[in-house]
């Protein structure tokens, strides 16, 4: 295998595939927004797994690439956390189940065993973190990047006020000044 960088067309396609995933969580943070209660479930899953795909895909790329590198297939499953994959189509299983439970206040559903009830105190955790949302920067700073970001690119800076809370909405807007329209480069 050589240790050459990786090739300019595969760096922007994977850059691509990101940005496509990045856009795609701005989605599933808008449709959490009170103002389209109508649509969150079908909408949240829509683009949560679109990012999902947008993402695999990146990683499959690079995975072919490294293949036809000549790496071998036992190495390319281990960066891929093959062991840690698990089909959606299998649906939500108990460790879902768990930390649902713990989002929402519930007993923990008696199959629990270590590992899920780690997932449940997560749950709970989170639940907890959830009363007072704004006493976490870095979940602020998250959100507000990703609406930031999006603003700037469809230029309707106002709709923030409409669906978010006042200082991710005004964090957002700072975002969005900030971002300048990406200029050619000059050649």
């Amino acid at each position: 295998m050589d240790e050459s960088p990786m090739p300019e067309p595969l760096r922007h396609m994977i850059h691509q595939l990101v940005a496509e995933a990045v856009l795609k969580c701005e989605e599933v943070l808008r449709y959490t927004q009170p103002d389209l209660v109508h649509d969150w479930e079908r909408m949240t899953l829509y683009r949560a797994t679109d990012a999902a795909d947008s993402l695999d895909k990146a990683s499959l790329l690079i995975a072919a690439y490294c293949q036809r590198d000549g790496m071998s297939q036992d190495r390319i499953n281990w960066y891929l956390q093959t062991d840690q994959q698990r089909s959606r189509a299998a649906g939500p299983g108990s460790s879902e189940q768990q930390l649902l439970a713990g989002l929402l206040g519930e007993p923990a559903p008696s199959e629990a065993d270590d590992e899920n009830g780690m997932d449940y105190s997560w749950g709970q955790r989170t639940a907890e973190q959830a009363r007072t949302p704004e006493s976490d920067p870095m979940l602020l700073l998250t959100q507000a990047c990703l609406h930031g970001l999006s603003t700037r690119l469809s230029d309707d800076v106002d709709a923030l006020d409409t669906y978010l809370p006042t200082q991710t909405a005004t964090t957002a807007r700072n975002v969005a000044a900030a971002l300048h329209a990406p200029q050619p480069a000059a050649g």
